[in-house]
């Protein structure tokens, strides 16, 4: 990715962070093991989210902890619609 875009932590109350790929990687990577994917595909899973959420940011210079989720969900739900789904709710669920 060529350009930093900040992002805003859930309520606003702590302070920015630059978006890590890395960090959005490893919350759909352990998405996708929690639902029983193979490693592999669990990876390659996240690689393909995180590609989807940095086209989608292309042009942001700040965004939102809630807007990657949501983004990030809506990519997953087309690759593993199980794994989206305790994505999306894991705040919930665990």
């Amino acid at each position: 990715m060529s350009h930093s875009v900040d992002v805003v932590k859930r309520g606003g109350k702590r302070p920015t962070e630059a978006y890590s790929r890395k960090k959005l990687e490893a919350s759909v990577y352990a998405a996708c093991l929690s639902v029983r994917s193979l490693d592999g595909h669990a990876k390659q899973t996240a690689a393909q989210v995180a590609d989807a959420i940095e086209a989608w940011m292309k042009n942001k210079s700040e965004i939102t902890s809630t807007d990657i989720r949501r983004q990030a969900s809506k990519a997953l739900s087309k690759l593993h619609p199980d794994a989206a789904y305790l994505y999306q709710h894991h705040r919930v669920i665990l």
